[in-house]
């Protein structure tokens, strides 16, 4: 009945993995496999954690590496948030300067200022060039 807790132990761990997607609880089935190896080898339950501890390191620090490396090759990386609004141009709807003003950056109008010590009258095109907190940070299309 031991091997019976080793697989409901990685079946948890798999069912976790896809809801992280971080490639780690993975790991930790692999071990929990290898603690059902040993059992069924007939290793006592401290040999048993033993193995599944070690096959756990083994795989994070050899397998996890390789797959988040290839995983990166095919998947491109899709900025989310706040990143994805660097590079995208807005409209000044108020004055920019030093300490603040506003823009209309995608549909929404947010707090900006430059960096500059110069002002960006209403209806000019800027660009965004970083996010400060809740701040757009832009700079006058060239």
């Amino acid at each position: 009945m031991g091997w019976l807790w080793w697989v409901g132990g990685a079946t948890v761990f798999a069912i976790l993995e896809i809801l992280s997607l971080d490639l780690v609880l993975i790991m930790f089935a692999g071990g929990c496999l290898a603690g059902a190896v040993a059992w069924a080898l007939g290793a006592p339950l401290g040999v048993q954690i033993l193995v599944a501890a070690l096959t756990s390191v083994l795989l994070l620090a050899t397998l996890r590496p390789f797959l988040l490396k290839h995983l990166r090759e095919r998947t491109p990386l899709v900025e989310t948030n706040s990143a994805a609004l660097v590079g995208r141009e807005a409209v000044v709807v108020s004055t920019v300067t030093l300490e603040g003003g506003r823009v209309k950056l995608n549909g929404e109008v947010w707090s900006a200022r430059v960096d500059a010590a110069q002002a960006i009258p209403p209806g000019t095109e800027v660009r965004v060039a970083r996010i400060d907190g809740a701040t757009a940070v832009v700079a006058p299309l060239v």
